[in-house]
C-alpha cells in the first residue's frame, strides 16, 4: 500500500518518547512504512506498555536511553545516527502529575522541546521537524466550538501552561531561525501538531481513564469515576498519528507550506461524556460495573475542549478521522483483551494499523 507517499522508505526519522504510548505505536507504524527509526527515551513505565509487549526494542534500526532535559546526550544520539526527521513526543504528559510535580513537567515540556529545536539547528542533515504539544496547549474558556490554530495559546494546570509553552517556543523558533520565507538558507522545516483524549491498546498511566478502567475490570473491582459528565473528544491514536505522518509527509513534499501548526481530532459531534466512554468499555469487554465517584474540592480539570480540524481536512488531503466513536472504544478493548493471551503483540498492532490505513 502506497501509504504517505512513501516518504519513509529509507528514511531515518529519530522519535523521541517511543517507550511511550504514542511513541510506541508511532514507531510500530514507521517501521512498518520502511524507515530506520531511532527511538530517544527513558525506561519503559511498565512491562505491560506496548512499547514491551510489542518487543519494539527488538525491531527498531537503533534504541537508545536518555532524557530530553539532557542536551549533550541528545545531540550525541543525533550526530551519531543522522536522523532526517524527527518526531518529538517525549514529554510529562499528565495533568495529575503536573499538580505534584510542576518543575518536572516545566524542565521536560519546554526545556526538553527547546534541546530538540537547538539541536536541529545545529545539525544540517536534520531537515524536517515535527513537534507534538496537546490540545490542552489552549487557553481554554469552555467554549461549545472548537479551537482553531491561531487561537490564543494559555493553560490553567501546570501541565497545559507548559504545553502552551511549548507551542510559543516553537512559534519562536520558527520565526526566528525555521522562517519558511529563508527555507532556501537553512533548508529545514517546522510543524506542531496537536490533538488530545487520545485512546488505544497498551496505555497502562495513572490517571488515564481507559487504563482505570481495564485495571478495575480486570481486578474484579467496581470502575469508579470523579468527573462523569466531562466531555472530551475521544479518539484513537491512530487517528492523530496518521495526521502527523501525512504532515511529515508534506514537510518533505512542500517544506514552506506546511511548516505550521495543526490540530488533529474528531468532529465535535464525536465528543462524549466520561460516563458514556466506561458504558461503552464494559459493553465491549462483556463485563464490568461503573460507579459515580464524583469529587469536590480536588484539582481543577477543564471538562469542556474540542478542537476545530478545519485547517488538516483542507491543507492535508482532506484528513479526518475515520473511526467512529463505537469502533475507537472496540479497537482499544480488543487490544488488551488479546493482551491478556499473547506474549508478542507486534502483529497484532500491526493487523490494528493495516485495518486504519484501509480506511485511509
Amino acid at each position: 500500500m502506497n501509504t504517505f507517499n512513501n516518504v519513509y522508505k529509507g528514511k531515518t526519522v529519530l522519535v523521541t518518547g517511543h517507550t511511550g504510548f504514542k511513541g510506541s505505536w508511532l514507531s510500530i507504524w514507521l517501521t512498518g512504512l520502511g524507515a530506520n527509526v531511532v527511538g530517544y527515551a527513558l525506561d519503559p513505565y511498565s512491562p505491560r506498555c506496548n512499547y514491551c509487549i510489542s518487543h519494539l526494542k527488538d525491531r527498531l534500526f537503533a534504541d537508545e536511553r536518555g532524557d530530553v532535559r539532557d542536551s549533550q546526550r541528545l545531540e550525541e544520539v543525533i550526530a551519531k545516527y543522522k536522523p532526517s526527521m524527527i518526531f518529538h513526543l517525549a514529554a510529562q504528559a499528565l495533568v495529575r502529575t503536573s499538580y505534584e510535580q510542576p518543575k518536572l513537567t516545566y524542565e521536560t515540556n519546554v526545556i526538553g522541546s527547546l534541546n530538540v529545536l537547538e539541536a536541529a539547528r545545529k545539525f544540517d542533515f536534520v531537515k524536517q521537524i515535527i513537534m507534538i504539544t496537546s490540545d490542552k496547549c489552549y487557553e481554554n474558556v469552555e467554549q461549545i466550538w472548537g479551537y482553531r490554530e491561531t487561537d490564543r495559546m494559555g493553560g490553567y494546570d501546570p501541565y497545559s501552561s507548559s504545553k502552551g509553552c511549548a507551542e510559543l517556543l516553537i512559534s519562536s523558533w520558527r520565526n526566528s531561525y525555521f522562517n519558511p520565507k529563508d527555507y532556501a538558507q537553512h533548508g529545514k522545516a517546522l510543524a506542531s501538531v496537536r490533538a488530545g483524549n487520545v485512546i488505544g491498546g497498551g496505555d497502562w498511566s495513572d490517571n488515564r481513564l481507559i487504563p482505570d478502567c481495564i485495571r478495575y475490570i480486570e481486578q474484579g473491582k467496581d470502575i469508579e469515576i470523579r468527573s462523569p459528565q466531562a466531555t472530551r473528544p475521544w479518539e484513537h491514536v491512530l487517528e492523530p498519528l496518521s495526521g502527523y505522518l501525512k504532515v511529515g509527509e508534506k514537510l518533505v513534499e512542500d517544506p514552506i507550506t506546511y511548516s505550521t501548526s495543526f490540530n488533529f481530532g474528531p468532529g465535535i459531534g464525536a465528543n462524549r461524556t466520561v460516563w458514556e466512554v466506561v458504558q461503552k468499555v464494559i459493553s465491549c469487554y462483556g463485563k464490568g460495573n461503573v460507579v459515580d465517584k464524583s469529587q469536590t474540592g480536588g484539582v481543577h480539570e477543564n471538562t469542556l475542549l474540542s478542537l476545530d480540524v478545519t485547517k488538516a481536512y483542507r491543507m492535508l488531503d482532506k484528513w479526518h478521522a475515520r473511526l467512529s466513536f463505537d469502533q475507537a472504544i472496540e479497537f482499544t478493548v480488543d487490544w488488551y483483551k488479546h493482551a491478556l493471551t499473547e506474549q508478542d503483540m507486534w502483529d497484532y498492532c500491526a493487523q490494528q494499523i493495516k485495518a486504519y490505513e484501509e480506511k485511509i
